[in-house]
């Protein structure tokens, strides 16, 4: 299954990417995947420095899973600057991460996230997890900007 569109993954634990990555080829989920490694990484790649604020929005990624705990700049402050942002306001964005905590949850929903999910520990699980991810917010989901008649 691809559909048009990239994946961005955030997230700097090289396990976790590798789990990520393994589970969406597994579920044929054939999208290209770029990679940031901590939040100043992800807002580079979203916002380049080069590209005016005004700039093109048809190179932004499809979806962005997005994990919470990350150096230099936290997931929290990342997805507080996409959903400040005109460019990435509607960016479809899942929260990926291990964390349970309560205010986690409070605080990705207050700040825009479309999704909080929690990474589990079975690989069998997180196959699904990330089958049913890609089926709805790839094929289901219709994003704002998309598809306008």
């Amino acid at each position: 299954m691809s559909v048009d569109g990239r994946i961005l993954i955030i997230d700097d634990s090289p396990d976790d990417v590798t789990l990520t990555l393994r589970a969406l080829r597994k579920n044929n989920i054939t999208n290209t995947v770029d990679i940031a490694t901590d939040g100043e990484e992800a807002l580079r790649h979203l916002f380049p420095p080069d590209e005016p604020a005004a700039g093109r929005t048809d190179a932004l990624p499809a979806l962005v899973l997005l994990d919470l705990n990350m150096p230099k700049i936290s997931g929290l402050d990342v997805l507080r600057s996409i959903r400040s942002d005109p460019r990435t306001r509607y960016l479809p964005v899942v929260v990926l991460t291990t964390s349970t905590e309560e205010r986690d949850i409070v605080n990705t929903y207050d700040l825009g996230a479309n999704s909080f999910v929690r990474k589990p520990v079975a690989f069998d699980e997180f196959l699904d997890a990330v089958r049913l991810l890609g089926m709805y917010w790839l094929l289901v989901n219709r994003p704002v900007g998309k598809h306008r008649d």
